[in-house]
């Protein structure tokens, strides 16, 4: 280990509270990964000391340099600064709690645990996904109020992160659309949790960054000197930077450095003991040198400087963009949409339409996006399927990103990772699309919206085997379930162009949820006849119809199956056999509901049957007990979507033969 030079003594105390923090905390939880820590502190300590803009007190301060953990399992990384610079609701007690019950140092970073957590990262490939979202975002709010959106976001990301195919799809979307305030550190330590990286790469990392259009750098990850300079070069780039550090996983432990053996798992006292002798670092477990500790909370006072000026800034712009700018931040929605969408539910009903609810969803979209720019849409290259571009939206493209629209290219994962960033930064709204089918592809985005209770809005279309044609491998027969059975999402699955109106209003409206719109691509029949001033899809589940006060039969179904509940009742109804029909456009907020209304919804029929074109899997959750499922539990064909309905058993009077056996 070289010598310390008085030149980085201070430098090196402050990167060592870091460290020994990180070692000391996983050591009394006998568990977490204190290699990263040890190895990316003076990365951490060089660009919290000296570049990042940040204040303590105002950690939600709109203009802050985001700065971003992807490789979450090095979270005592994130914690230590957090804890060092002065964040308030974290202390030496929360450090020493960390990995246990209810503590508010998890495992891994979670977003609304403790101010200064940007996200929740661990996934690997996420973090870095998020802050491109981020970065985005910024630009894109920069164009509507200059100055007032001007910040940097920042990563670090591990091996794993850049291995991870969410990152290479989110890292070519940067360079396309020349993101050049994102700033990524990657720990080139060349070690993974099986052993070298080379087990499992070969490939050049910087030079794959150079085709992605991208500024790289390559330092020595030790030496802050290098750190600083290359921060100062990233800052003036014209493109996206990735600052490829060297270093050494588990910096300081004599025997366990630039080892697997250092990446997860605690040092043990022994080691830990012989890596305060090599650091120098002669204090008690969790005990940090006042002088230290000091110095780590001076260090946001550039921060503070900047917060004040960009207050003052902020009170010299007109009371017009000041009111505007609060109510995107706060993500209210402006009056003049609730209105649009009243309106446009009244027209329905005088001059009804028989859509497919993805080109419902798509007049939705043109009513509101001029009245919310904010409202940022996209589709991983399927935009004419989706139907999710406005008519009279703008592409958003570098240099002036003065638009609503972004092709995000077919990158599912990147598309919703990115805008789980874009939310997360506040001041947009977004919603992208690709096939329900390839929800698959998003998934593990769609489920950090929901643990991070964002509003996102996927735009699912192509919904069911009323795809049609393109076969089983485009068909969704699970992904409905899949997706319901994630906690804190809300699947819409609207009937016809009003629900779909009602749909888009209640997720529009819904601050803490996730939500997926399941779209159909064949037309569908009007099913709503009478204008309703409340918000019947709300309440996830609601009585459409019914031939009697004490039907015989009930009917569930929702999208376009409500079409067949439908065409079954009248047959039903024509036999002399009464019955209800009720839509279910989403399982969560019927959920949600009392259970007087639940049970009154569940009623007391003789026969209930649920009808949906996927697996049955969720409706014995919502139709009462004995329910009989008309329901696909294999994967789909290729075929006229007609014939698909009829093979599958899907038509009124294959559902009513089988409803006369319960009766």
């Amino acid at each position: 280990m070289p010598k310390e030079s008085n030149k980085n003594k201070t430098h090196n105390a402050l990167a060592n509270a870091i460290r020994f923090l990180s070692i000391d905390a996983v050591q009394q939880a006998n568990s977490g990964h204190p290699g990263l820590p040890m190895g990316m502190a003076d990365v951490a300590t060089v660009l919290f000391t000296k570049f990042l803009k940040f204040d303590p007190a105002n950690p939600k301060w709109f203009n802050r340099d985001r700065f971003i953990l992807s490789a979450g399992h090095g979270s005592m990384l994130l914690y230590s600064l957090l804890y060092l610079t002065g964040y308030k609701d974290i202390s030496i007690k929360d450090i020493k709690n960390f990995r246990q019950l209810n503590s508010k140092c998890a495992g891994h970073p979670e977003y609304g645990h403790i101010s200064g957590i940007e996200t929740t990262t661990g996934p690997l490939g996420q973090g870095f996904g998020n802050a491109v979202g981020m970065a985005l975002s910024e630009r894109i709010l920069a164009t509507s109020f200059g100055k007032i959106s001007d910040h940097f976001t920042y990563v670090i990301a591990s091996d794993g992160d850049l291995m991870e195919g969410i990152s290479h799809e989110a890292a070519s979307l940067a360079g396309h659309l020349k993101l050049n305030k994102l700033i990524v550190f990657f720990d080139d330590n060349g070690i993974s949790i099986d052993g070298p990286v080379n087990l499992a790469n070969s490939e050049n990392t910087t030079n794959r960054f150079k085709s992605y259009q991208w500024n790289t750098i390559s330092i020595d990850g030790h030496n802050p000197d290098s750190i600083a300079k290359a921060i100062k070069v990233a800052q003036k780039s014209k493109k996206p930077t990735l600052i490829s550090c060297k270093t050494k996983i588990g910096f300081g432990s004599p025997n366990k450095e630039g080892k697997s053996s250092a990446h997860g798992s605690p040092l043990g006292n022994d080691e830990i003991q012989l890596t305060r002798k090599v650091l120098n670092w002669s204090n008690e477990p969790f005990q940090i040198p006042l002088k230290v500790l000091n110095q780590w909370r001076t260090c946001s006072t550039f921060g503070k400087a900047e917060f004040k000026k960009w207050n003052n800034s902020f009170s010299k712009i007109s009371s017009k963009q000041k009111t505007e700018f609060n109510r995107r931040i706060k993500g209210k929605i402006p009056t003049t949409v609730t209105k649009a969408l009243t309106t446009f539910k009244k027209k329905l009903i005088k001059d009804p339409m028989s859509l497919a609810t993805r080109q419902s969803s798509e007049m939705v979209i043109n009513k509101i996006s001029g009245l919310m720019p904010e409202f940022i849409g996209g589709s991983a290259d399927l935009t004419g399927s989706n139907n999710t571009k406005a008519k009279e939206a703008q592409i958003i493209a570098a240099p002036k990103y003065n638009g609503q629209y972004i092709y995000y290219g077919i990158r599912e994962h990147a598309m919703a990772a990115i805008m789980n960033g874009m939310s997360l930064h506040q001041g947009i709204i977004p919603f992208g699309g690709t096939f329900l089918i390839f929800a698959d592809y998003c998934k593990p985005s769609i489920r950090l919206s929901g643990l991070m209770e964002q509003r996102v809005i996927y735009v699912l279309t192509h919904d069911s085997i009323g795809l049609g044609e393109d076969g089983p491998t485009h068909q969704p027969i699970e992904q409905l379930a899949s997706l319901r059975a994630t906690p804190n999402v809300n699947v819409y699955r609207p009937a016809d162009t009003y629900e779909t109106i009602e749909c888009w209003e209640q997720a529009l409206n819904t601050s803490k949820n996730p939500s997926v719109m399941a779209l159909t691509r064949q037309k569908l029949s009007p099913i709503r006849h009478v204008y309703s001033k409340e918000n019947l899809c709300s309440y996830g589940a609601y009585e459409l119809n019914s031939s009697s006060k004490k039907p015989t039969v009930t009917l569930y179904a929702s999208g376009s199956e409500v079409n067949l509940a439908i065409s079954t009742m009248k047959l039903l109804n024509k036999n002399k056999i009464s019955c209800r029909v009720v839509s279910v456009p989403c399982f969560e907020l019927f959920k949600n509901q009392t259970p007087a209304y639940q049970n009154k919804i569940k009623g007391s029929s003789k026969v209930n049957v649920s009808i949906e074109a996927g697996v049955k899997m969720g409706w014995n959750d919502i139709c009462p007990s004995g329910t009989l499922n008309i329901s696909i539990e294999s994967f789909g064909a290729s075929a006229p979507y007609e014939e698909l309905y009829k093979y599958f058993g899907l038509s009124s009077e294959k559902i009513y033969k089988q409803i006369i056996k319960k009766i």
